[in-house]
């Protein structure tokens, strides 16, 4: 074997590198540009500050939206309206909050209110007006509010109420709640966007969010992670018992709405058999029919077929004609809001001829106006109805500031603020407020009366049964009225 003269052969490459330098340097300064190139039209490279961009889901309400959307659009606290077509009184309120000229703001806003009274986002950024630059304890309130969504208003109109109640019981001396509001547009990718912002802002103690299951369990995760205290108005899946610390919510679970709706049709309608339709596509829809048809079998009773409204080939006269045929008693209808029209169609097809029973995404105006004479009898699971308790001072208080009753969203969004401020009064940090909401004799004064969490985060209320009547209440010609038991 020949003896490599390693002297030699450092020499010659050093002298190879020499002679061929410039096209080494150009090779390598090619790479780079190269590199950097094929990065960033993949994404892996974006600037410093640049604004945050949200991709909307495919599975959402939003998936027809811009694609991307700026973070600093989706979040305020009074310098732009987050709904659309804002008044001319309304935008001058917030051009002068934005320029901190609050005394102009408030003027203008308590104009804005003047003329449309029922405007939440208004009323909550008049209170922040009102706070201006002296300390306060901020919440922020996450809804689908970008295409004026009735939810989202509702959400709103309990957190701005519970807002303004606070504050006036604060007075001079106690430290006031100022409100953050966000638009997620019930998308799960933009929901979880926000709660990472939400986490990194400091000032932001508590948050009220988010609307459906699905959504508020992929945001959930981001809180747990930040330690961030979340309280759910609306969500009543099962999946968020005891998920996290940091989770709670105000309104009742689905085995609760099963539980009762359950009852109803063993006891009340002496039926033994059902016919279940949900929405595969919806956490909450999936919940509440697996909540239901346990219920119904530990009652003694039996779910005959499932179908499933997210279904693209449903065929609702089909299915319910056979139905009749095999004697089914019930038709339950875990619909979420995604799928009101097919149930719409199932409740055509019913004709009257079977009892109707469903979920609380039913509660809902489109119900009452499509639905009409096919709706009439539907029973549905809600958490409350402001005819369970027509002289409470929740409800007084909702019709001096609204002019009119409020659903049961706005009260469970109403005690997830009570909440979360009676949580700030005793220990004002993010930590100071999960331990508090978890202490066993917490309680705060609420719309439904009082609010107290299980160690699971739950609250421990019973669902109570509405039916759909002919009335002028809704000014649609049928009312969602409770259901004497």
């Amino acid at each position: 074997m020949p003896v490599v003269d390693t002297e030699r052969l450092l020499s010659t490459i050093m002298q190879t590198l020499k002679n061929y330098k410039f096209e080494i340097i150009l090779f390598l300064s090619t790479l780079g540009i190269l590199g950097a190139f094929f990065l960033g039209i993949s994404g892996l490279l974006s600037p410093k500050g640049a604004d945050v961009s949200i991709k909307s889901g495919t599975n959402s309400s939003s998936a027809n939206k811009d694609s991307a959307t700026p973070l600093s659009t989706r979040l305020s606290d009074g310098a732009q309206s987050l709904l659309p077509d804002p008044s001319a009184l309304k935008k001058q309120g917030l051009k002068a909050y934005a320029e901190g000229d609050y005394g102009t703001a408030i003027s203008a806003l308590e104009g804005a209110l003047n003329n449309n009274r029922n405007d939440p986002e208004a009323l909550i950024y008049l209170n922040n007006a009102r706070i201006g630059g002296q300390a306060a304890h901020t919440l922020a309130v996450i809804a689908p509010v970008g295409d004026t969504s009735e939810i989202g208003l509702e959400i709103l109109r309990g957190a701005g109420q519970a807002q303004t109640e606070l504050n006036q019981l604060a007075g001079d001396n106690g430290i006031p709640i100022k409100i953050l509001i966000a638009n997620d547009d019930n998308d799960p990718d933009i929901a979880k966007s926000i709660a990472a912002e939400l986490v990194n802002r400091s000032e932001v103690l508590g948050v009220l969010g988010h609307y459906s299951s699905g959504v508020t369990l992929e945001a959930a995760t981001v809180y747990d992670r930040g330690k961030l205290p979340m309280v759910s108005a609306i969500s009543t899946s099962v999946e968020l018992s005891g998920l996290s610390p940091y989770v709670f919510r105000t309104v009742p679970s689905d085995s609760f709405a099963a539980a009762a709706l359950a009852r109803y049709m063993i006891d009340d309608l002496d039926a033994q058999n059902a016919v279940l339709y949900y929405d595969s596509n919806s956490a909450y829809s999936l919940s509440l029919k697996s909540e239901f048809a346990t219920s119904v079998f530990s009652d003694g009773g039996e779910v005959m077929n499932e179908y499933d409204l997210a279904d693209s080939s449903l065929d609702a006269d089909q299915q319910v004609a056979l139905a009749k045929e095999q004697g089914a008693d019930v038709i339950m209808l875990a619909s979420s809001t995604d799928t009101l029209e097919p149930s719409l169609d199932v409740m055509v097809a019913v004709n009257q001829e079977i009892p109707l029973i469903g979920g609380d995404d039913l509660y809902h105006p489109k119900v009452l106006k499509d639905g009409a004479t096919d709706a009439l009898g539907l029973v549905v699971a809600v958490p409350w109805h402001v005819l369970s308790d027509p002289d409470s001072q929740f409800v007084a208080g909702s019709r001096q500031i609204w002019g009119g009753d409020v659903s049961w969203r706005s009260a469970m969004a109403y005690d997830a603020i009570a909440a979360l401020g009676a949580a700030l009064q005793e220990a004002p940090s993010r930590e100071g407020v999960r331990s508090v909401l978890r202490k066993d004799n917490f309680s705060a004064d609420g719309a439904t009366g009082e609010v107290h969490f299980l160690p699971s985060g739950d609250r421990n209320r019973a669902a109570q049964l509405v039916q759909i009547q002919a009335g002028e209440r809704s000014g649609l010609g049928f009312d969602f009225i409770p259901v004497d038991n």
